[in-house]
């Protein structure tokens, strides 16, 4: 690790580390320069007190693979993996902007269709890692990055699972996620699967639109126990613009039994696209401070996210959950139908021809 005179310093002799993005428990993340491709990256670097630890450095590891064997427009894309001075390090791509925790802490509660415009981004992204095999584990706001035009990515795969490893009977002493965000099962350290995933884009969900948590307290162990034993109360409670019809998707969401939800997140994606909700996207800040601009513009958001509350999403939803495609409307090429009639017009004005040879041949034969 080289140290340079304006206290900056090169991580793997290629990446000039020029600020501190934010910190965690196991790792801090910087803002640096690839000198050799000229470019901004982000990365995370396990802490020194961990990085002697081997079990935080195989999950260290285990994150790099993870996260370098996804390619999705709403996944952070993972450039390098190195050790420097003992220390562990991941380089990603920079996302300039902000997690969606510290949005919600800001704006307080969120429209319907900005929730949907964001929610259904990460669905996007979690579910293309559920079709890869992986379980992200740690699906909370602080892991989606959303930059200023509204564009989200899921990012630190950390703790996630290989579905192939997960037995469905196995049971853990020792429970990785967090509590405010992770499933029921997980709680109990039963295994995790894609709807555990689900369950936790549902907090997030009823986090934003009311903007406070389903479920909350300070002991670890009770809020566990509401995770599996509480009913949430129903979000239109908190905000009355909640339609039924997003309500019932939230409450499906967080449903106790993992069989209730929807299966994988690319199910709620596909949900979240079916409804049409024609609102403005415009936040708002809270009254002692300025306005922000964090609009959101359909058109260049990768999904249209609005619905109508006088739709209701059963018949869409009972389809998908089916493994059923939308139906296409009925398309009539009327050339085709037209080539058709002239070939049978064309074949049928034979057949006379046909039994005139056919008359003549057997009539004039010589009898034997």
């Amino acid at each position: 690790m080289e140290t340079h005179p304006n206290n900056s310093f090169i991580l793997g002799n290629r990446y000039q580390i020029q600020s501190t993005l934010g910190t965690g428990g196991m790792a801090v993340v910087y803002l640096a320069r690839d000198t050799l491709l000229a470019r901004p990256v982000a990365i995370k670097a396990l802490r020194e007190d961990f990085s002697s630890d081997e079990g935080f450095r195989e999950r260290f590891r285990q994150e790099a693979r993870a996260a370098a064997n996804l390619s999705h427009p709403n996944i952070v894309t993972v450039h390098d993996f190195g050790l420097d001075a003992g220390r562990l390090f991941i380089v990603m791509e920079y996302l300039p902007g902000t997690n969606l925790k510290a949005m919600i802490q800001q704006h307080g509660k969120f429209s319907v269709a900005e929730t949907i415009a964001l929610i259904s981004q990460a669905a996007e992204g979690v579910g293309y890692a559920h079709r890869a095999g992986l379980v992200h584990c740690d699906v909370k706001p602080q892991n989606f990055l959303v930059s200023p035009d509204q564009h989200l990515k899921v990012t630190d795969f950390g703790i996630a699972r290989a579905l192939s490893t997960i037995h469905p009977e196995e049971k853990n002493d020792v429970v990785w996620g967090s509590p405010q965000y992770f499933a029921p099962e997980q709680a109990s350290g039963l295994a995790p699967s894609p709807a555990s995933d689900v369950y936790s884009l549902g907090v997030i969900m009823y986090e934003m639109l009311t903007g406070r948590l389903p479920f909350v307290s300070n002991d670890p162990n009770e809020l566990i126990r509401l995770h599996q034993e509480v009913a949430p109360i129903p979000p239109s409670r908190f905000n009355p613009e909640i339609s039924p019809v997003v309500e019932q998707i939230i409450l499906k969401l967080l449903n106790k039994e993992p069989a209730s939800r929807y299966r994988t997140a690319d199910q709620l994606a596909r949900i979240l696209r079916s409804i049409d909700y024609k609102a403005e996207i415009k936040p708002t800040a809270p009254e002692n401070q300025p306005k922000q601009t964090y609009q959101i513009s359909t058109a260049s958001s990768p999904f249209t996210a609005f619905s109508n509350p006088s739709v209701s999403v059963a018949p869409i939803q009972a389809r998908i959950e089916n493994g059923e495609q939308e139906e296409e409307p009925l398309s009539i090429d009327w050339t085709t139908i037209g080539l058709g009639l002239l070939t049978f017009t064309a074949v049928a004005g034979l057949i006379p021809f046909w039994l005139y040879v056919w008359f003549t041949l057997t009539t004039n034969r010589p009898v034997p």
